[in-house]
């Protein structure tokens, strides 16, 4: 948590760093002429301190050779047990977040202050999370849910702000592959218009409807953060039809959901994992279906980052935390990945 909160001061520290270095160097303007010989403004910005509402604090010192030097604080309360997590009074919802990178993301959300509320269709694995985050002195929430119906999703919203408060932060993370009922009875064509449909309503649609089950609170109380976990084929071909597009247009959700609430204190991100230790990555399953042997099968994976490995769930959470902070209100409308450098 506390590496985590150093970064973000950093680049907020960066970030100021630019500004005043545009300022201070003799360079040219945005015509490409001599800039005016106007008094440096860093003189005057500079030192600087950045600060997040947990009381740690970066200072920052400029030169116009751009030198720059980050000295930090941290003012730890020992009478209330340490340092407040930045996302202390804030209310999670974690869909899908019985298992994999779901669970993760709501257990480091819980461990940052955030109460949090996991949805899904199997209620065991719900329960468990949920203590973990009560084992952990946090405040947590079960509800069972399937993410493709309406009346669930809207029931689920509903249950979470009586149980726990108005969903602050939503991360929407259920997805991967469905079937369907009464295959049997339909033709070859209808089976696969069927499955098409219900694959790019599990992958898409589902993370509209909780979306939109929240997003009004959100926009009325002035702070909201969504995260929707896309994946490596978000961006690129290599899975089934139905997935990659569902995740393509996770991305251009994503896009146009920022755009309609960007002035309004909600913002609206992709997060994209790539190769992931999780239950979806059945390997296997896949030697089988190549008639290949698991070793195989794990390193054509492996070689597919850059750092030739399958990453673990709990890697994705330090980001999803990141986004959903308060001092992340500039990042919106982004697509982030945390894939090891997949097909770079």
């Amino acid at each position: 948590k506390q590496a985590w909160r150093r970064a973000l001061l950093a680049l907020a520290a960066l970030a100021l760093l630019g500004v005043a270095c545009d300022n201070a160097d003799a360079g040219t303007d945005a015509e490409g002429g001599a800039a005016a010989a106007d008094p440096p403004a860093a003189a005057s910005a500079f030192p600087r301190t950045v600060e997040d509402s947990s009381g740690a604090s970066v200072t920052i010192e400029a030169s116009p050779q751009r030198i720059v030097r980050i000295s930090e604080t941290i003012q730890a309360d020992d009478a209330v047990g340490g340092r407040m997590g930045r996302l202390d009074g804030r209310v999670a919802w974690v869909t899908g977040g019985g298992r994999g990178i779901g669970r993760a993301v709501a257990l480091a959300l819980a461990a940052d202050g955030a109460a949090v509320a996991v949805s899904a269709r199997t209620r065991s694995e719900l329960d468990a999370v949920a203590g973990e985050v009560r084992e952990s002195g946090g405040r947590a929430f079960a509800v069972a849910a399937d993410a493709m119906s309406l009346a669930d999703t809207s029931a689920a919203a509903t249950a979470i702000a009586e149980g726990l408060g108005p969903v602050d932060i939503l991360v929407n993370n259920a997805g991967g592959g469905t079937g369907i009922a009464d295959a049997g009875q339909l033709t070859p064509e209808q089976r696969d218009a069927a499955l098409f449909a219900a694959n790019v309503d599990l992958n898409l649609f589902s993370a509209y409807r909780a979306s939109r089950a929240v997003l009004e609170s959100m926009v009325e109380r002035g702070f909201g953060r969504i995260i929707n976990i896309g994946s490596g084929y978000a961006k690129r071909s290599g899975g089934a039809p139905a997935y990659t597009a569902a995740k393509h247009g996770l991305i251009g959700l994503t896009r146009a959901m920022a755009a309609q609430v960007a002035t309004r204190g909600v913002t609206v991100n992709c997060l994209c994992p790539g190769w992931t230790n999780t239950q979806l990555v059945n390997v296997q399953a896949m030697a089988k279906a190549r008639d290949t042997d698991a070793a195989s099968v794990r390193r054509a994976i492996e070689s597919e980052n850059l750092q030739r490995r399958i990453l673990e769930p709990e890697e994705l959470a330090p980001m999803a935390v990141l986004l959903a902070a308060p001092e992340s209100f500039g990042i919106t409308g982004q697509v982030i990945s945390v894939d090891g450098g997949y097909r770079v």
